[in-house]
């Protein structure tokens, strides 16, 4: 009984930065486990990072350094602070949230990468 609804995505040159927003609404929980994953064309999804409600985060071996995943708890809200983009960074990114024994998916936005 979570939604997930993202917002951010663009067009963007190699080398910029984008801010992707994860806000949650329903039923919130204490425990869970909140990440981006992304899919890019012929690829398999990916996780990019994630979050737990006690502050861990991990990331993916390809935007180690250059991603940075946090969460507003006020405003149920996750972000992904892209920097250094490249192109293979392409994808549609998802939102996801784990708690309760449920996942959830957002609808994905789209990143896209080129001069």
């Amino acid at each position: 009984q979570v939604q997930l609804v993202e917002s951010g995505g663009g067009l963007v040159q190699p080398g910029g930065s984008l801010r992707l927003s994860c806000a949650a609404s329903g039923s919130i929980f204490s425990i869970y486990v909140m990440g981006w994953y992304r899919q890019a064309p012929g690829k398999q999804r990916e996780l990019v990072a994630s979050i737990t409600s006690g502050g861990r985060t991990n990331y993916g071996d390809s935007v180690k350094g250059r991603f940075t995943i946090s969460r507003d708890n006020a405003k149920n809200t996750v972000y992904l602070q892209m920097n250094s983009l490249k192109p293979e960074d392409t994808a549609v990114y998802y939102c996801n949230r784990v708690s309760e024994g449920y996942i959830y998916w957002g609808q994905g936005t789209q990143v896209t990468v080129s001069a």
